[in-house]
């Protein structure tokens, strides 16, 4: 993957495929959590993938530090810049959502389309303060306990674990998967520490959202009614006066269904 000195950090990222350009980013996921859709969608696209500053092949001169969501929007640009592309189409999902945002916001003259594949901002719910001391408590947690029980307390605030009728039962069990990579270790604290309240915290331009509106699409999962980014990615699209569109899968559907979400994602782009 090529790399790019920048202020602060290191970037690194990928381009594959030909057509017209389109960034795909999370948070905190790295470009390998995106291997299979970006795989399919350079059928049709140039697709660039990132790490995001911070994580996996992206580090930071000084680990200890916050990256902004907004540092995280103007990095997008930066790799744009390097690779000679004036504007491109953008498909965040969770934090990489809220950061297309933030850059929709920032620079919106570089965005045609941005796909904003469930953003979890809390701070546009009516329980915002609960939601917002509830991601405290992961943090707290992670820092007396370790990021077992903090990943454990993050999954039932999300909406991944409840019993029948939605309500939180304890944390997961832990599924039958391959032991996490030390890499995966450090980006899950690196998340906790450091990600994950910058992120659900942003407050967006709500101005230069809603002016910027005609190019801002709403992606929920078609299994994500119980999870927390159901709620929060109506909001967002209730207060651009949108609707959301349907993707396959839940939260994570990219990842579950990559060439059946590459699909729904390029007809979205294709208008």
């Amino acid at each position: 993957m090529p790399t790019l000195d920048v202020p602060g950090a290191r970037l690194s990222y990928e381009v594959r495929g030909s057509g017209p350009v389109l960034v795909v980013v999370g948070s905190p996921m790295s470009a390998a959590h995106f291997e299979g859709v970006a795989a399919a969608l350079a059928e049709h696209h140039t697709v660039i993938t990132t790490d995001p500053r911070g994580i996996a092949n992206s580090p930071l001169d000084d680990p200890s530090v916050d990256v902004p969501v907004d540092r995280r929007a103007d990095d997008l640009v930066l790799i744009l810049d390097a690779v000679g592309a004036d504007t491109a189409d953008v498909f965040g999902s969770s934090g990489g959502a809220i950061t297309g945002l933030s850059l929709v916001a920032r620079h919106g003259d570089r965005v045609r389309t941005l796909v904003a594949h469930e953003p979890p901002l809390l701070m546009l719910l009516p329980d915002a303060d609960a939601q917002w001391a509830g991601s405290q408590d992961v943090v707290a947690t992670y820092h007396r306990e370790g990021a077992g029980p903090a990943f454990g307390k993050f999954m039932v605030q999300a909406g991944f674990v409840g019993d029948d009728s939605g309500a939180p039962t304890g944390p997961p069990e832990p599924a039958e998967q391959a032991p996490p990579s030390e890499q995966d270790l450090r980006d899950a604290e690196r998340f906790l520490a450091h990600d994950l309240l910058v992120t659900v915290g942003y407050r967006p331009d709500v101005e230069a959202l809603r002016a910027a509106s005609s190019r801002v699409v709403l992606g929920l999962g078609a299994e994500s009614g119980h999870l927390l980014t159901q709620r929060t990615t109506v909001a967002v699209a209730n207060l651009l006066g949108t609707e959301p569109v349907i993707f396959p899968g839940d939260h994570g559907g990219f990842l579950e269904a990559p060439a059946e979400f590459a699909e729904a994602l390029s007809k979205v782009l294709a208008g």
